[in-house]
């Protein structure tokens, strides 16, 4: 997929990126294509395919979050970035924390970044249920998102403490979900717990594949 191919689905699908986003994008995609082999981030299968099958899909998530500005977001178990830095690319108002429990993928995710020259970007090597336990982290983040991490009542166990009032849990996800979001229910419920499925103009596979976004907030 060329760059402009992929300025084309985010515009098809009303996200809307100047050229600088766009070269900022690109040398993010390069540097993840670039370290993953050696540091491995993402499945080695989709390296030739981490446009479509993980910077857009991430991005899509775009269209299915409301994401108000200025908003303070938390990226569970974001790997190599995801889908937390392509959000915060495309919205780069947003002020945003990426952690990861594994050093070496967070110290990676640090230098990608630098790279993007943008700033409020935190990222932290710690298992994500240890922020609750400092005051600064509880129930400050609007939006929490997570991409492939846990099960969503495992996710949510993580992070209830973490999200704001009002705020909404954002997870990517894919298959027959059924199972899992009656246990989330039962475990939590205090909570609307959804599953959205994924489409986009210019990216059949999302439907193919069964990829959904699951929402969560507390009512």
């Amino acid at each position: 997929m060329e760059l402009v191919d992929v300025w084309t689905t985010c515009s098809a699908n009303h996200i809307q990126l100047e050229r600088e986003q766009m070269e900022t994008l690109e040398r993010y995609h390069n540097d993840l294509r670039y370290w993953n082999e050696r540091v491995n981030m993402v499945s080695r299968k989709d390296v030739d395919r981490l446009w479509e099958r993980h910077i857009l899909h991430s991005l899509m998530l775009l269209k299915y979050v409301s994401l108000k500005p200025k908003a303070r977001v938390l990226d569970v178990g974001t790997g190599g970035g995801l889908p937390g830095l392509p959000i915060k690319i495309a919205r780069p108002d947003i002020l945003i924390t990426l952690v990861d429990s594994i050093a070496k993928k967070a110290t990676m995710v640090e230098m990608f970044a630098q790279h993007t020259f943008l700033k409020d970007i935190t990222v932290m090597s710690r298992r994500v249920e240890t922020l609750a336990d400092q005051q600064h982290y509880r129930r400050s983040f609007d939006v929490i998102v997570s991409r492939a991490v846990a099960p969503t009542m495992q996710l949510l166990q993580w992070t209830e403490n973490l999200l704001a009032n009002g705020g909404t849990c954002a997870f990517l996800k894919g298959g027959d979900l059924a199972a899992e979001l009656d246990e989330a229910r039962a475990a939590f419920p205090g909570w609307t717990i959804t599953e959205q499925p994924m489409s986009a103009l210019g990216l059949p596979w999302l439907t193919e594949d069964e990829k959904k976004v699951v929402l969560c907030c507390r009512t």
